[in-house]
């Protein structure tokens, strides 16, 4: 018994270590089978990449005798209507017509964009041409119909129609926007003062800056934000507009909520105005003063020493109470801003109505809409300076729309009464009031 006793812990350690060692056993063949499989599995992914790498190399260098190409993930659409009609039968009167530009403007602006649009054919499809890449956008920002309707006519799907939107108004403003949407040269500065005084007889002006509204799907959020005040969705952009018609600043994109004065004092035209930047060094002369040339707002703006805006009727009338003849002459210079300030109607109106949609209600998505305002206004100078006929019957397409421009209230800040700004603005109207008093150019009127 006493002997049994004490082989029993040395039985007990035996036993312990057997299964311990059957355990280790165990676990090595398990590592060692697992890394086999995992041996297994990386050189059957290596011999897939060598197949598929000799398949792309051989796809490469074959080259078949045969035009066809095939297309798994697209159906064939016809495209007779643009290859055969458009580029072969359209007259000067139709590319006018649907594209608002003439045919020689229109491959042109396909040469300017043809860097950042232009793509190549590939062995499974062929590359959609630049020149049809161009014509879908413009087709949508003339007309502002659905990309379906787009899709049928041109043979293409309505994604591509998105997508062709998008890509060329993003060139434009990427490739275009430094020639034909940027600050005027000294030179520019003179020749816009010298159409102001020659065709809407206001002196010492360079541009008049405006507002614009486009009106917007319902956004996902913050949809009070896009109420303006006429208590329908848009966007709000500022145009600055010169002698000629044409825009030289744009800052697009802002809810329609938003007041014309915080959009100002937000854009570079506010610092460049403010420090002197569209009047020569040193400035001109006007009534015999050393004046820097100015703008002229709407009544929504604050009135600055280089912005000016009309006399509001109460200021005419507490005016007209208290000192008399002095009503009369800020009559005199509301009637010549609003001949001045016609011409930026007018750049406005023909905007709106060659490009449709910026008059019409703008389907596309939140995002890419202020791009395409700026890519239209691009366009009207483009248009502009090629001299492009502008039927005068687009402005009833305008006039007809849902949408009328709203007006804004008068600016509280940052010009109120008693700041330096305003006082200084006061004295520079003052001076027109003064210079559109002389009896030469009361005969005129």
């Amino acid at each position: 018994m006493a002997d049994e006793d004490k082989l029993q812990p040395l039985m007990f350690l035996m036993t312990y270590m057997l299964m311990k060692r059957r355990r280790d056993i165990n676990n090595a063949d398990t590592q060692r089978l697992n890394e086999v499989k995992r041996r297994i599995r990386h050189r059957q992914y290596f011999f897939q990449r060598q197949r598929r790498m000799l398949m792309m190399l051989t796809a490469r260098d074959v080259r078949c005798s045969c035009d066809i190409r095939t297309r798994p993930w697209t159906s064939t659409e016809c495209t007779d209507w643009w290859e055969r009609v458009v580029m072969t039968e359209f007259q000067p009167s139709d590319w006018l017509e649907k594209f608002r530009m003439s045919r020689e403007t229109f491959f042109f602006l396909c040469g300017k964009l043809k860097p950042r649009l232009a793509r190549q054919d590939t062995h499974f499809r062929r590359a959609l041409p630049l020149e049809k890449r161009v014509a879908v956008a413009l087709w949508r920002l003339a007309s502002n119909i659905e990309y379906r309707t787009i899709s049928g006519l041109f043979g293409v799907g309505s994604s591509t129609v998105c997508k062709c939107v998008r890509d060329v108004c993003h060139a434009i403003v990427t490739l275009l926007r430094p020639v034909y949407l940027c600050s005027p040269s000294v030179q520019e500065v003179e020749d816009s003062a010298r159409h102001f005084l020659s065709r809407w007889g206001f002196p010492h002006c360079v541009g008049a800056v405006a507002t614009l509204h486009t009106a917007i799907l319902m956004p996902s959020a913050n949809v009070a934000n896009y109420a303006n005040p006429d208590g329908w969705l848009s966007v709000v952009s500022q145009v600055a507009v010169n002698g000629l018609g044409q825009f030289w600043d744009v800052c697009a994109g802002f809810p329609g909520s938003t007041e014309p004065t915080a959009i100002l004092q937000n854009s570079a035209l506010w610092a460049s105005a403010s420090e002197g930047g569209l009047s020569p060094d040193p400035p001109p002369s006007f009534m015999g003063k050393s004046l820097r040339y100015v703008l002229l707002g709407e009544p929504g703006y604050p009135l600055q020493p280089w912005l000016m805006k009309a006399y509001s009727k109460k200021e005419e009338d507490d005016v007209e109470e208290e000192e008399g003849g002095l009503g009369e002459s800020r009559r005199a210079f509301n009637q010549r801003f609003v001949r001045a300030w016609r011409g930026a109607e007018v750049a406005l109106l023909r905007l709106r109505a060659r490009w449709q949609c910026l008059s019409k209600r703008n389907d596309c998505s939140l995002d890419v809409v202020p791009t395409m305002i700026l890519a239209c206004c691009i366009l009207h100078n483009v248009c502009e300076a090629h001299g492009d006929l502008f039927r005068g019957e687009w402005h009833g397409e305008v006039t007809k729309g849902e949408n009328p421009q709203p007006g804004h209230t008068v600016a509280r800040a940052p010009s109120t009464p008693g700041t330096s700004d305003h006082l200084q603005g006061e004295e520079v109207r003052k001076l027109f009031c003064d210079y559109f008093q002389q009896p030469q150019l009361q005969q005129q009127d």
